[in-house]
């Protein structure tokens, strides 16, 4: 009864349904039936052509209803249909000759974005095999024939469509990242023209048909979209393609928006539509690969003006916060600034910036010369832009910044930064002063300068269209030309001309009153305003409470040399120190910071061994503290404990006595010939005489007794005593991995330099049980750890001593051993493994244990 129903409710579907609407129905129903299970090749071609005559061809303006219905409704599931018989027996009931013609036309002359999705889904989702090859070769050819300008197009005309957003996204994704998709399914099969260097030049192309396509539309009086064509071009950019994308696309556009008001409205909308996100690499591609102000001004209209972040990158970002630009460029930046009075009071804004930073004397220290030179280049190129009206507006609030600026220029004791304060001041003045109240200094002059000086004069309008390296090379073709006229058109003129030039040098030279030889500074250094601190207690002090970066910078260099030169003030105050040094910030920049403090803690632990490693490996369990600082603390205890466990080079210098070596004049005491000619006769049989060794070539060094050893348990078992104690302020079992390791490593370094000390076979105990329980730790660094904490324990502590102790313990790490060494996952763990088993062969050789 209730088949009988459904029967009624589907045939009352069908009659409601329009005949044509009805006819593609039962149509596309039978063809999927047949060419599912039939195996007739002349029933299955028929099937093919008769479904083909409602595919949308480029002849049909207006198609049929039932080529609508189609394409809308049947058109992707067919095409799935025909991807899933993809195979090899199937593909061999087609006629060779008509392959094309009865398959790939079904994908290149319907709707490009449903067939450009089915066939990258059906790439992305298959194995290799001719289905997969079929499908890629499809794809191919459906870049070659500008299908996906056809594919951009159509999503550009519909897409006010509510129901698109979704598919516009899926397409965006798919389109800016189909050679990642292909490599990733191909790899070595993939094909060339999916390679980034080819595929995104493609891209370009087809988005500048796409541009052309629109602005015929709108000639035509048809409304269209470029939101999706910018958001592709955004989406592109965003993934480092820039350039591969923009040097397409940028001289297309420059050649087409030369007369034409709507292709330039077509360009600024292109930049406009931009998602803000993406703003910044596609501005940055017009900026780099425009021709000139002129070029840029016609892309990029006032995009400056309405867009909050091309304002930021291009009036912020460009010029004070990054110094990557070229010269040309920068030329090309700026003057798209100045290139309309509704942009003109940004450039003013941007000038009244950069000479903020310019005459900043903390700004002046911090940067590094090159971003100085860049923004001393910004500065004259805006000053050549700006017309003298303008300049005498703002004429007080530049001359107050040039004095500020080149003040702290001139204090500088770097010569390049002061010529180059000199130079722009030079500039500066010669815009804003007039007469005899120009700045003028006297300075050498190198290519750097006279570049930036040529930057004050602005070039002629028509030249920002060409290329800037022709222009270079035709400036000085031109100005070699004129030189090798002058010179060749009368070389007596010319001899007078210099004899008149030296005459009047040497006159000038006769007439100066100045007779005393100026000395060279050029060799001359700035004084230090601050000195170093003399007692060990004034860099404590100095450390604590000072402000200033200089002082703080002359204390940290001399903080170790003082401890090690006291070492009793060290003493009374080696707690104190330890910690202001072990809680200091960089707060300075200052340079090798990490390396003076850690020598400061280095050698503040050597001088008070005791107290200082006891407040240290108390304060690395203590809450408050950082993760940088925990390792600093570990650093710290590991490099003392080397140094305690080396000779003290001080005291043995000390301790020898010097010698003093008499030598005997050749000419003293009389001539005896029988000693001469002895002497050479010896000297020829030594020379003669092959010698296998000599002895010892000096003496023994003399024993000194080891420092560490006394010393060795303040270092390791605090450190190995509280680790699982519940006021540690993280669990390292499971929480923190590099401490973990870290930890492991640092003891056994202090187990290592520990060799033969009274308490090396407790420390050696110790470690074996704390290791024991993390062996097999998930992090490949603490297992690491563990491997090594093997080693120092079979190397510093005695063999025999060993294997009397901890008997059971080495045949259990025996074992450990051989499987970390054939299973575990780790390169590195596997050879640390097999080190420590050789350590342990050797035992077995020279003691005879370990026998199976």
């Amino acid at each position: 009864m209730g088949a009988r129903y459904r029967s009624a409710a589907v045939l009352r579907i069908f009659t409601a349904m329009e005949p044509e609407i009805l006819e593609v129905h039962c149509l596309i129903k039978q063809a999927i039936s047949t060419l599912s299970s039939s195996r007739d090749r002349a029933e299955i071609i028929r099937t093919l052509q008769s479904v083909k005559q409602n595919l949308r061809g480029p002849e049909t303006a207006n198609p049929s209803p039932q080529k609508k219905e189609f394409l809308k409704t049947y058109y992707s599931h067919f095409l799935q249909v025909l991807t899933n018989n993809l195979s090899v027996d199937w593909l061999q009931l087609l006629p060779v000759n008509q392959e094309k013609e009865l398959l790939d036309d079904f994908f290149l002359n319907g709707p490009p974005h449903e067939a450009f999705l089915v066939l990258l889904d059906t790439i992305t989702a298959t194995r290799p095999s001719l289905r997969q090859e079929r499908c890629v070769a499809i794809l191919e050819q459906f870049l070659q024939e500008d299908r996906m300008a056809q594919l951009i197009e159509e999503i550009c005309l519909e897409y006010t469509s509510p129901h698109m957003s979704s598919l516009q996204e899926t397409l965006l994704n798919k389109i800016s990242a189909l050679p990642d998709h292909m490599a990733n399914k191909l790899e070595k099969d993939n094909r060339a023209i999916f390679y980034p260097e080819n595929y995104y030049p493609l891209l370009g192309q087809e988005m500048v048909l796409v541009l052309e396509r629109i602005y015929e539309q709108l000639k035509g009086g048809m409304d269209s979209s470029l939101f999706f064509v910018s958001q592709l071009l955004g989406k592109v950019c965003m993934q480092g393609h820039t350039d591969a994308v923009l040097h397409v696309l940028v001289p297309r556009l420059t050649i087409l928006t030369q007369s034409d008001c709507i292709w330039q409205r077509i360009s600024w909308r292109l930049v406009e539509n931009v998602p803000e996100r993406w703003m910044e690499n596609v501005v940055s591609g017009f900026v780099r690969l425009s021709a000139g102000p002129n070029v840029l001004s016609r892309l990029l209209g006032n995009i400056v003006l309405k867009n909050k972040k091309a304002n930021f990158v291009l009036t912020h970002k460009f010029l004070l916060l990054q110094y990557q630009l070229k010269t040309s460029v920068l030329q090309n930046l700026l003057g798209y600034l100045a290139g309309e009075k509704s942009r003109g009071c940004l450039l003013i804004e941007v000038l009244k910036k950069l000479l903020e930073t310019w005459s900043n004397s903390s700004a002046l220290r911090h940067t590094p010369i090159e971003q100085q030179l860049y923004i001393s280049k910004a500065i004259v190129i805006i000053l050549a832009e700006l017309s003298d009206s303008e300049i005498q507006e703002h004429k007080r609030e530049l001359l107050s910044g040039m004095m500020a600026g080149v003040e702290c220029h001139l204090d500088s004791n770097i010569a390049r930064v002061r010529q180059l304060g000199m130079a722009v001041a030079e500039c500066l003045s010669a815009r804003v002063n007039s007469g005899d109240h120009r700045l003028k200094f006297e300075y050498a002059e190198d290519d750097e300068l006279r570049e930036l000086k040529s930057l004050s004069n602005p070039r002629h309008l028509s030249s920002w269209e060409a290329p800037p390296q022709q222009h270079k090379d035709e400036s000085s073709q031109l100005e070699s030309g004129q030189s090798l006229a002058e010179t060749s058109l009368n070389p007596v003129e010319s001899r007078q001309n210099s004899q008149e030039v030296q005459d009047s040098e040497s006159a000038s030279e006769l007439d100066s009153d100045d007779e005393l030889i100026p000395y060279d500074l050029s060799i001359d250094t700035e004084l230090q305003r601050n000195r170093a601190p003399v007692y060990i207690s004034d860099s404590v002090e100095v450390l604590m409470t000072s402000a200033d970066p200089e002082q703080i910078e002359i204390t940290l260099k001399a903080v170790e040399n003082l401890i090690r030169k006291n070492p009793t003030a060290s003493r009374e105050i080696s707690v104190q120190l330890t910690k202001v040094l072990l809680h200091l910030e960089d707060k300075f920049n200052i340079s090798g910071f990490t390396g003076l403090r850690q020598g400061g803690l280095v050698a503040i632990t050597v001088t008070d061994t005791i107290p200082v490693t006891q407040y240290l490996t108390t304060e690395f369990y203590a809450v408050n503290y950082s993760l940088t600082q925990r390792l600093d603390i570990l650093d710290v205890l590991a490099l003392a404990a080397q140094e305690l466990s080396q000779p003290d080079s001080s005291q043995r210098a000390t301790n020898e006595s010097p010698s003093i070596q008499l030598l005997k004049s050749e000419t003293s005491g009389a001539y005896n010939p029988s000693q001469q000619w002895k002497k050479i006769i010896e000297k020829r049989i030594e020379n003669k005489t092959q010698r296998f060794t000599r002895g010892a070539s000096r003496p023994e060094p003399e024993a000194v007794p080891n420092r560490l050893s006394p010393v060795a348990g303040y270092f390791f078992f605090p450190l190995i005593r509280n680790y699982d104690r519940p006021q540690t302020p993280f669990d390292f079992l499971a929480e923190e991995s590099l401490i973990m390791g870290r930890l492991i490593h640092t003891l056994a370094i202090i187990m290592y330099f520990s060799v033969n000390a009274l308490v090396a076979i407790h420390m050696g105990k110790a470690l074996l049980d704390f290791i024991w329980a993390v062996r097999y730790h998930t992090d490949a660094y603490v297992r690491q750890g563990t491997l090594f904490a093997v080693s120092s324990v079979l190397l510093s502590v005695p063999n025999n001593i060993l294997l009397t102790e901890v008997p059971d313990e080495l045949l259990e790490i025996r074992c450990w051993l051989a499987d970390v060494a054939e299973n575990d996952a780790d390169e590195g763990c596997r050879r640390s493994a097999l080190q420590s088993l050789l350590l342990m062969e050797n035992f077995k050789k020279k003691l005879g244990v370990f026998t199976e």
